[in-house]
């Protein structure tokens, strides 16, 4: 029996695709770079073995799946291709094992992690259910009827999938070190909707996602009256946010999340639409009511007299979706935004909708930029950014105690670097 050896285990999705794997019954084992990194935790709970990188875990009887960050000059990638091991990147070693699966991917440009996580939700509360979130949480499930998983654009990887069901969220500019424009991106969207085999939901709201052309029904949901699932009468409540479905103009049931914004619901109407596509009774789809959200979207502590919140958002579009929710739970408190811009290309792409979109926010900080393993430096500083945000200031890691003067305030600690360590230094003043 092959043991499945994993060169970056501690990657959102690797972590998420060890588990299931280990879930359904098969040995597992990875490497990785020694520093900690909140996807490990979930790994050692299940005694999977996390070593240092090191050409020497690499041996005859393993199958080796590589994270897509790594090249092929990775020493564990050379050695394994070197003993004629087994081998596959992360993207084609998914695109097989969902094959046992109904499987349904879940894309966008914006939305995928918290789509696939109450997706999942919804399905495991109803059916066994295995199930990919991009927040490093996997499941196996050996009887499995579903496979809910997300399913990422970035270098067109998504099309080694060929997934039953489709979820497209929405399609934007992101990823500029790899699209070249938003024509680039629908291309890449409408490649990966041909290989689809049963039906694709997508939110008709989004007028790129208006032109996909698919071999399967397209199903549209969203606000506007022309969509199939429509959301009408959207409320806030302190419990979340309560909206009426219509199907084709139909009233069909009333809904309640636990969350708040306009997005929440769109992600929540989509999972409702392909919920009642698979013939779901309206009282199994209810169970959208007890999900409590993934990691490290809009994750909540209360301290002190302050909320502070942690939030993946590295988009300009996904900040303003953060600040949206935060005002509406949080209506009378004050909103402080602290960002930390991920990727220089993406910084110098989008430095004005940055921000624009951090001017809604009532105080604004800014940390220095980080570079990704793909792009460790650049000409461009945060000053630039902060030269755009009159009174917004530069957050340095020992100066994090000037964030207790704001009373009551909502704390938005924001980024897909690692911006937690300056909420982790606050805490620890």
């Amino acid at each position: 029996m092959t043991i499945y050896h994993f060169v970056g285990i501690k990657g959102t999705g690797m972590s998420s695709l060890a588990q299931i794997l280990h879930d359904s019954g098969e040995r597992v084992q990875g490497s990785d770079v020694e520093k900690r990194f909140f996807t490990q935790e979930v790994l050692e709970e299940k005694n999977i073995d996390i070593m240092p990188f090191a050409k020497e875990n690499i041996r005859e009887g393993l199958t080796i799946i590589a994270g897509n960050a790594f090249s092929d000059d990775h020493e564990e990638i050379q050695e394994a291709k070197r003993l004629g091991l087994p081998f596959y990147w992360y993207h084609e070693f998914l695109g097989e094992w969902l094959s046992k699966y109904t499987s349904i991917a879940v894309t966008g440009a914006h939305g995928k992690t918290s789509t696939t996580g109450l997706l999942a939700h919804v399905l495991s509360e109803n059916y066994p259910t295995s199930y990919l979130i991009g927040d490093g949480t996997g499941r196996g499930h050996e009887d499995s009827k579903y496979f809910a998983f997300e399913a990422c654009e970035y270098r067109r990887h998504f099309l080694a999938y060929h997934p039953d069901y489709a979820i497209m969220t929405n399609i934007d500019f992101d990823h500029p070190d790899y699209f070249t424009s938003i024509d680039d991106v629908f291309d890449a969207f409408q490649e990966m909707a041909k290989q689809v085999k049963k039906g694709i939901i997508a939110c008709g709201d989004d007028e790129h996602l208006q032109h996909i052309q698919a071999n399967v029904p397209v199903l549209y949901y969203g606000f506007s009256e022309t969509n199939d699932f429509q959301a009408q009468n959207v409320r806030e409540t302190d419990e979340g946010t309560t909206f009426d479905v219509f199907v084709r103009n139909n009233f069909y049931e009333t809904f309640t999340i636990p969350q708040y914004g306009n997005h929440t619901v769109l992600n929540a109407l989509s999972v409702i639409a392909i919920c009642h596509y698979e013939n779901m009774q309206p009282e199994q789809i209810q169970k959208l009511a007890t999900f409590r959200g993934v990691k490290r979207r809009f994750t909540e502590k209360k301290w002190n007299d302050q909320i502070l919140v942690d939030d993946y958002a590295h988009h300009p579009i996904e900040i303003t979706a953060t600040i949206d929710s935060a005002r509406k739970k949080y209506k009378d408190r004050p909103i402080v935004a602290i960002f930390q811009p991920h990727t220089f290309t993406r910084t110098k792409t989008f430095l004005n909708e940055f921000a624009e979109s951090l001017k809604q926010a009532d105080h604004v900080y800014l940390c220095d930029i980080f570079g990704s393993a793909r792009e460790n430096e650049g000409k461009l500083t945060i000053q630039n950014l902060q030269e755009l945000i009159p009174e917004s200031e530069i957050l340095q890691l020992d100066e994090t105690d000037s964030l207790t003067s704001y009373e009551d305030g909502v704390l938005l600690f924001m980024g897909a670097g690692d911006i937690q360590k300056f909420q982790k230094a606050y805490e620890e003043n």
